[in-house]
């Protein structure tokens, strides 16, 4: 799954295009390496998202395509949370 849309699905970023714009200036990067929106997720990636004033760092658990919100924290575990 891209990485776009799974920040998406799993709301950690509300709106895909918020996302991909985040992707854009380098504020995502998995496993260490930054990463374009189109990046390739896959389970057991370590994700670390600096957004607004927050880094937030969490590990891939589930890929899937469409989810409830109820459901949506059992696609990843959250690892940090820096307050920038």
């Amino acid at each position: 799954m891209r990485l776009d849309k799974f920040l998406k699905v799993s709301r950690i970023i509300k709106r895909r295009t918020v996302a991909k714009e985040a992707g854009e200036a380098g504020k995502i990067m998995v496993n260490s390496k930054v990463a374009k929106p189109s990046t390739v997720l896959k389970i057991g990636d370590i994700v670390e998202v600096n957004y607004f004033k927050k880094t937030i760092i969490f590990k891939v658990l589930s890929l899937q395509p469409s989810i409830r919100k109820e459901e949506a924290k059992e696609m990843f575990e959250i690892i940090n949370i820096i307050e920038n």
